[in-house]
């Protein structure tokens, strides 16, 4: 049975935002003793954005996000020697990407989020309900990276018979942003060998950008400068279920590929 956690609290953002988000976000923002609402026979919190001292990280808070990341416009993705890089498209844009390294692969996209509301919580029980509906099981536990959803999900394989995709969902709440990985592969199936692919979801950098969003749209991406890319458009298998935070993301499609980065 899945069962919520809250999470810990930190202070809110005091950045400033812009009235498109002010309309966006109004409706969620605690007023008085409205600002529980009721699901269940529990409580449902609303809270700020926790501190994040380890990361990910704003663009504000580092001084030159471009030393040892590649520039994918929207994030800076740490470089791992040995690494594969892939991007991955949702009709023109670009929205998230994919770091392979060896037998072990972590996904990684980001969302405009609230101004004063982490949505992390609320996304974990989005994904959790919707793999549990397809047949799956779902582990919430508190890992490496925070609380984390450790899934099976039922998958049909290239043989045409049934089998189980064992993925952990990770995710970190920023100031106006939401930063989401799947880690499959060996670091899955063992997560204790995920430690250098934990690292890369801790230190890569977003930037949400000052633009009006509303909350939940994907930060999109961009193709680094100088990278060397492989055409490929396989299709990416993907987790059937309600939530748009969940696997391959409403069936994303791979695009090019950086074979390696030094």
């Amino acid at each position: 049975m899945f069962g919520r956690r809250r999470k810990k609290s930190g202070k809110p953002e005091t950045d400033a935002s812009d009235e498109f988000e002010t309309e966006q976000d109004g409706q969620d923002e605690p007023q008085g003793e409205e600002s529980a609402e009721t699901t269940g026979e529990s409580e449902r919190v609303k809270l700020p954005p926790a501190p994040r001292p380890d990361g990910p990280w704003d663009v504000s808070e580092v001084g030159d996000p471009s030393s040892g990341r590649v520039d994918l416009g929207g994030m800076f993705v740490p470089g791992v020697e040995g690494m594969e890089l892939r991007v991955e498209v949702a009709g023109d844009a670009i929205v998230a990407a994919t770091l392979v390294l060896q037998d072990s692969a972590v996904q990684l996209q980001a969302f405009a989020a609230p101004k004063r509301e982490g949505i992390w919580d609320e996304v974990r029980e989005e994904i959790a309900s919707g793999i549990t509906q397809q047949g799956g099981v779902i582990d919430e536990v508190e890992g490496p990276l925070g609380w984390e959803l450790r899934a099976q999900v039922p998958v049909q394989l290239p043989d045409g018979t049934n089998g189980v995709q064992v993925v952990r969902f990770v995710g970190v709440d920023g100031p106006r942003w939401f930063l989401r990985g799947v880690i499959s592969g060996q670091g899955a199936v063992q997560p204790e060998a995920a430690g250098l692919l934990e690292q890369v979801f801790r230190d890569t950098v977003v930037v949400r950008g000052d633009g009006p969003m509303a909350p939940r749209d994907p930060i999109t991406l961009k193709l680094p400068d100088d990278a060397q890319m492989v055409p490929d458009g396989v299709q990416q298998e993907t987790v059937e279920e309600g939530s748009r935070f969940a696997g391959g993301l409403d069936k994303l499609q791979r695009g090019p590929e950086i074979s390696e980065v030094r």
